[in-house]
């Protein structure tokens, strides 16, 4: 579980942008550039090369 004092600071290191937290899935979705960032023992993995590209539905969907 990520904190969120943490959240409320982090951006997208690509748009610099809003991301979104997916529990369920332990990542940060960045829906502008379609990144998911994963998140390893609690620490948020934020560089543009290891992120998951999301699927369009992932995209799209509401949070």
């Amino acid at each position: 579980m990520i904190d969120n004092k943490l959240l409320s600071i982090l951006a997208c290191p690509v748009c610099k942008g809003e991301l979104d937290y997916q529990k369920e899935r332990d990542e940060l979705w960045c829906r502008a550039d379609a990144l998911a960032f994963s998140i390893k023992d609690d620490i948020p993995v934020m560089l543009e090369n290891q992120a998951r590209t999301l699927s369009i539905d992932e995209k799209l969907s509401k949070k």
